[in-house]
């Protein structure tokens, strides 16, 4: 029996097409002009013959791995990290790549992964891309910094890497305006005491909604805590709604938060959204899609920020944005929001009017 390697010109001798042609097809070339029917002759008789492109050889070629390395923080913990990745594998798999994924432990404003990154470019990959827990400016791996790489919902302090990020502030604009659109008047808010970009950017477009309204924003309606949980949702809620002068609607920083005025709502007796409307922010399903009444909320694109770090980090491994692949600027994605049973016109009743 022979044991002779089957080539790409015995493919193309059983497709009776020439060799570019099956180049062409098993390479997914996109602007071949090559038919439907000739593509599924060329995949037939590569299967048939057991032919697979040597990866090796393409490497050698072009020297690209046609990998990419993907730093996730906090794998198991991060709630979105899921999307974030599974975004990233689908749009590197169209574009012929393939990812490679390493946890790494969250440490705050420092970045982390420094052996990740060393663990990645022993393996040859093309690019990283570095995907935070949680949205921030941080302080990237000392070993990304000239290479092709895209941070996921961070910010590089050095301004040295490319990232993506969500545009939190006009998501944030929609929640507020959807409860102003609703009728409501007296509108509180729930945040967080964190020194973080998504806390600032919230709460100021939380104001600025307001005042675009012709609303007046009260300071005394916004209540913070440092733990952005069930637990502190609970008590800012608490000290919000047996305010004299309480809010109709109420916007909270994040879903887990809106948890907690759930409970410090049906335990002060108000009615969800009948005496009190509510939005959220995060679109975590299993919250906000389990809550009763469901949670209206804003979603954060994760699935798409890593999509779209992928596309910006190939087109730089393959040279195709011009002199300046990679930019300190951010891409800033949209976020949307996810309309549930939350909010409803305000009820006029249990509410004393401002003075």
């Amino acid at each position: 029996m022979s044991t002779r390697q089957v080539g790409i010109k015995d493919v193309a001798a059983a497709a009776g097409v020439s060799i570019a042609t099956v180049s062409q097809v098993l390479n997914n070339v996109a602007y071949a002009r090559v038919g439907a029917e000739t593509r599924d002759r060329v995949h037939q008789a590569a299967r048939r013959l057991g032919y697979g492109p040597n990866r090796l050889a393409q490497a050698l070629r072009t020297r690209r791995s046609d990998v990419i390395g993907v730093i996730c923080e906090d794998m198991a913990t991060a709630p979105n990290s899921g999307l974030v990745i599974l975004g990233s594998v689908e749009a590197a798999k169209v574009r012929g790549y393939t990812i490679m994924i390493i946890n790494a432990p969250g440490t705050g404003p420092d970045g982390s992964g420094d052996a990740g990154v060393a663990t990645l470019m022993d393996r040859q990959v093309d690019g990283i891309l570095y995907a935070a827990k949680g949205r921030r400016r941080l302080r990237v791996p000392a070993g990304l910094v000239g290479l092709p790489a895209v941070l996921v919902d961070a910010e590089d302090m050095g301004h040295s890497v490319s990232s993506v990020i969500p545009d939190e502030e006009d998501g944030a604009r929609t929640a507020v305006q959807t409860l102003i659109d609703a009728g409501h008047t007296r509108i509180g808010m729930i945040t967080s005491t964190d020194d973080v970009p998504e806390a600032h950017s919230r709460l100021l477009a939380f104001k600025d909604t307001l005042v675009d309204a012709g609303l007046e924003f009260r300071a005394e309606l916004v209540q913070s805590e440092p733990s952005t949980d069930a637990a502190g949702g609970y008590r800012a809620a608490l000290r919000l709604m047996q305010r004299d002068r309480r809010p109709t609607a109420v916007f909270c920083f994040n879903d887990l938060m809106a948890m907690g005025l759930y409970r410090a709502a049906a335990e002060l007796g108000f009615s969800i959204p009948d005496e009190l409307s509510v939005v959220g922010f995060d679109n975590q399903e299993l919250i906000a899609g389990n809550l009763h009444p469901a949670l209206t909320t804003v979603s954060l694109p994760h699935y798409e920020m890593g999509a779209r770090a992928v596309e910006i980090l190939i087109d730089a491994i393959e040279g195709n944005t011009g002199p300046g692949p990679l930019t300190a600027l951010p891409a800033v994605l949209p976020c949307t929001l996810v309309a549930r049973d939350s909010v409803a016109p305000p009820s006029g009743q249990a509410v004393t009017p401002w003075a």
